[in-house]
């Protein structure tokens, strides 16, 4: 094999700049860490509401008792969730893409629906106000205000083949 010869300023050079990453990364660890040692001490001392900013002592104590409340399950389930609309909606979004791409008849058909749903805010195409944060065994209480999608039904794929 052929060893690569580099000079003794290259070298040299080299080991500058590897210096220098460890010197920054070192900064930044110390000033990280004088900064949470400012905040514990301030707010031990009273010269800080820990009330409104807490201290990184209690921060890291909530953190280490997250598995005793569950919300590490609860989070589990959201990121579930999210993952599974997003890649549902996607595949959607594909397959309806690709059948508007394949049929003319189609996409001639669908096109100003389309621009009037690309021209809406996003924030209409929402379901129904009174659904948000309850749970999904709510009943459909629209109260006049529901959109075309409502979020049991399209949690209930049943409704799609009732009479």
């Amino acid at each position: 094999m052929n060893k690569l010869i580099v000079s003794e300023e290259r070298k040299k050079y080299l080991k500058g700049k590897r210096s220098r990453k460890y010197l920054v990364l070192f900064t930044q660890i110390l000033i990280l860490v004088a900064f949470l040692a400012i905040w514990e001490i301030a707010a031990n001392k009273g010269i800080i509401d820990s009330f409104i900013t807490s201290q990184p002592s209690r921060i890291l104590q909530t953190f280490m008792n997250l598995q005793s409340n569950d919300l590490l399950m609860h989070i589990g389930v959201t990121v579930y969730e999210t993952v599974v609309g997003f890649l549902l909606g996607t595949l959607i979004g594909i397959l309806v893409a690709i059948i508007l791409w394949w049929s003319d008849f189609l996409s001639d058909v669908a096109e100003p629906y389309l621009v009037i749903l690309n021209s809406l805010p996003k924030v209409a195409l929402r379901t129904d106000y009174n659904n948000l944060g309850r749970s999904r065994n709510s009943g459909n209480n629209c109260n006049g205000n529901c959109n075309i999608i409502n979020s049991n039904n399209i949690r209930k794929f049943k409704w799609i083949f009732e009479n």
